[in-house]
C-alpha cells in the first residue's frame, strides 16, 4: 500500500529548484547567471528553512557564500577576463 502526500508546491519553490538546477548542472553555468538570477537564487534560498536538515542547511551556508563571491565579483567588475 502507498500513501500519497501531496505538498503544497509554490511558484518559488519550482523558481527555486529549477535556479539550483542550473546551479549544479555545471560550473560554467553558475558563472555564466546573472547578477538578478544570482539574487534571486539568494533569496529564495535564504528562504528555506533547511534547519530539520544538518547536512541540507550545511549545504544552504556554503551556496550562499558562493552566491556572494559571484555577485560581489560581478558587481566589482573583479573575475570577469
Amino acid at each position: 500500500m502507498y500513501i500519497l502526500i501531496v505538498a503544497d508546491i509554490t511558484k518559488e519553490d519550482i523558481e527555486r529548484v529549477n535556479l539550483l538546477q542550473l546551479v549544479s548542472s555545471s560550473k560554467h553555468e553558475f558563472k555564466k547567471m546573472s547578477i538578478m538570477q544570482l539574487k534571486r537564487l539568494q533569496e529564495l534560498v535564504e528562504k528555506k528553512d533547511y534547519s530539520h536538515d544538518k547536512k541540507a542547511h550545511k549545504s544552504k551556508v556554503k551556496l550562499l557564500a558562493k552566491i556572494n563571491v559571484r555577485i560581489y565579483e560581478l558587481e566589482e567588475g573583479k573575475g570577469i577576463f
